[in-house]
């Protein structure tokens, strides 16, 4: 799909360099529609490689998409050059007065701190009530997940006594839902976790469908009835080689870590790590762009709580 981002954004290049359909500024302008407006708060310390992933993933889609980067303005980097972040970023300040079609909060890794002691926690909460007014469906990650289930309906984290790190097989529970159609009956996820999500938790809450599962890694995918939040636990955005580099980075550090289970052929860490899950990637970003975002939002976005489409029904 054409997916309109600054020129000068990294992962422009890369992006161009993999095929991706990319457009400037003249060229969008002429195609006289109206792009999605997605946002993107990206929570991640390495930004430059998580906005790449994600960008990857959104341009699957004959879509127009138009994407604003967002980062904590209550917390200063340790990781991404100031200058990208003045350059390529706004803050929740910058945008709160607007609308967009759709959401993506990632990860972070903060997941052994309570929520409250999240530096900029208090800004992400005014992001989530935000978010329940001014977007028409926000896509929660991994510790942002958590985050937003915590804060929507009060479900707690839990601690998992030691990483879930791997890619592990998953189903499917709901196959009348939009998001998970085109789905096999398994499909891998990468996970890279010291806390998950109860399922018993997660089954108390009367406005939450559990949409996908996983024997090993438990709670992937839930969704509100009307599909504005959706909550999944893994890294579908992942590159081939993330899980490989986060292994790496653990054994220099010294930590006690093991390798990554079903992602090594033979759990050889000398060899080419398996990408098992590329295909349900793109497939799930497209069934959310499609049906959740483009078939929800209304033209214009002033009326964005006027034309919602409810999928209740699951499908």
């Amino acid at each position: 799909m054409p997916i309109k981002i600054p020129d000068n954004l990294p992962a422009k290049e890369i992006l161009r360099s993999e095929h991706v359909f990319v457009m400037d500024e003249a060229m969008a302008f002429r195609q006289e529609i109206r792009p999605l407006q997605i946002a993107i708060m990206n929570l991640m310390p390495t930004k430059i490689v998580t906005e790449t992933q994600l960008m990857r993933l959104l341009s699957n889609t004959p879509l127009q998409l138009e994407v604003t980067l967002l980062h904590p303005g209550t917390y200063e980097s340790k990781n991404t050059p100031v200058t990208h972040l003045e350059t390529f970023y706004k803050t929740f300040e910058d945008v709160e007065n607007r609308n967009f079609d759709g959401l993506i909060i990632t990860g972070a890794p903060v997941e052994n701190l309570e929520f409250e002691d999240v530096k900029y926690w208090p800004e992400l909460c005014r992001v989530m009530k935000w978010s329940t007014e001014h977007v028409t469906t926000t896509l929660h990650i991994c510790w942002g997940a958590q985050a937003g289930m915590y804060y929507h309906y009060g479900v707690p984290k839990i601690d998992l006594g030691k990483k879930l790190f791997g890619v592990y097989p998953h189903y499917v529970l709901n196959r009348r839902t939009r998001l998970m159609r085109g789905f096999d009956d398994i499909f891998y996820v990468p996970h890279s976790r010291y806390t998950g999500t109860s399922l018993e938790d997660v089954l108390r809450v009367p406005d939450l469908d559990v949409l996908a599962m996983s024997e090993k890694a438990g709670l992937c995918i839930c969704a509100s009835h009307d599909r504005r939040q959706i909550y999944m636990t893994g890294h579908l955005e992942y590159d081939r080689d993330t899980l490989k580099l986060e292994y790496q980075r653990d054994l220099e550090k010294g930590l006690d870590i093991t390798v990554p289970e079903n992602y090594f052929p033979d759990n050889d860490p000398a060899r080419k790590p398996y990408h098992q899950w590329r295909s349900h990637a793109y497939l799930l970003y497209a069934n959310w762009l499609n049906y959740y975002v483009y078939q929800a939002t209304p033209y214009d976005l002033a009326d964005i709580n006027l034309n919602l489409v409810p999928d209740r029904k699951g499908e």
